[in-house]
């Protein structure tokens, strides 16, 4: 089950930034992500090990199975540490980079990082970086000549928007530059809270496959019973 969490994390913050990938430029700022879904993957057989190893009271599984988790616990924690590396970043980066995505905007022929402004400010609510007003600084603007700025920019809940600014009550108020970044950040955050939820799973884990080793260690004259009513 914790698997499976972990694996479910990664992937929705691997999705999530997909929306968000032309807002910033480091892509070592998805390692954790990689990461949580490779201990994922590894703690669903490491789980299966464990349970093996339990059942049948293998002192030599037993240990593997600590050893792994520690090795496990240890790379969350490495999680964790990068999470809040970078998500410090995510404001360097966001900042370094909107302006030339609002630049490239081309509202005709919408490529990729146009669709994702679109896309952002429609999500986030949200219009121009700062504000509406700093559409009026774009090629795109410039070209139009049409005083307006995208569609996107309107308010959900009008039907007649026309995106121009002559009617600015109509238009998001809010830049898109504070909410990408503190999206990102959420979204960061839900790694770190995942791993240092399941690196206390991991713990337990360890705890209670030590008190059977030192069970079996402080009682030699302990043996398996096994299928049959024999003893090994």
């Amino acid at each position: 089950a914790a698997a499976g969490i972990l694996c479910y994390v990664g992937a929705y913050v691997f999705i999530t930034y997909d929306d968000y990938d032309h807002f910033f430029e480091d892509v070592y700022t998805l390692i954790p992500a990689v990461i949580i879904i490779a201990v994922g993957t590894l703690l669903f057989i490491i789980g299966l090990i464990g349970c093996c190893a339990t059942i049948r009271e293998s002192r030599c599984g037993l240990a593997t199975f600590v050893i792994i988790l520690l090795l496990v616990f240890i790379t969350e924690v490495v999680v964790v540490v990068l999470g809040y590396i970078y998500r410090a970043k995510v404001e360097d980066e966001v900042n370094h980079s909107i302006q030339k995505v609002y630049n490239g905007y081309n509202g005709t022929n919408p490529d990729a990082a146009s669709r994702a402004i679109d896309y952002v400010q429609r999500q986030l609510r949200c219009c121009g970086i700062h504000n509406y007003s700093d559409w009026e600084k774009t090629v795109w603007f410039k070209q139009t000549k049409n005083n307006s700025v995208p569609l996107s920019c309107c308010k959900a809940a009008l039907s007649n928007c026309t995106g121009s600014l002559t009617r600015p009550m109509d238009l998001y108020s809010e830049g898109c530059e504070a909410l990408v970044v503190k999206k990102l950040q959420e979204i960061m955050m839900y790694v770190i809270w995942a791993a240092l939820a399941f690196a206390a799973i991991q713990l337990l884990g360890m705890l209670c496959a030590c008190i059977v080793l030192c069970r079996r260690s402080r009682d030699p004259a302990y043996e398996l019973l096994i299928t049959g009513g024999t003893y090994a």
